[in-house]
């Protein structure tokens, strides 16, 4: 950009700097919302219960479903953005 462009948008500077922000706001967001390290800790805290009999076997078909389906949600997701990159 020249000068004189930068002189003449400057007046979009804050937009430009909020859109920025939502944008950085928005990745991280999903970075913690598609990371699987919690996920994959919550199905190992999940057999323990089961182990120890916390739990019986149908509430942990049910939340294991849950949460395999969840990793498989994320797998999609990461396999999309590689396919947009």
């Amino acid at each position: 950009m020249g000068l004189f462009t930068q002189l003449a948008t400057l007046p979009l500077a804050p937009v430009r700097g909020v859109a920025w922000v939502v944008e950085r706001v928005l990745e991280a967001a999903e970075d913690e919302y598609y990371d699987p390290a919690p996920i994959q800790r919550e199905l190992a805290e999940l057999e323990a219960e089961l182990v120890a009999g916390r739990i019986d076997e149908a509430t942990f078909d049910r939340r294991e479903d849950e949460l395999l389906d969840r990793l498989e949600e994320i797998r999609e997701f990461r396999q999309e953005g590689r396919r947009r990159e």
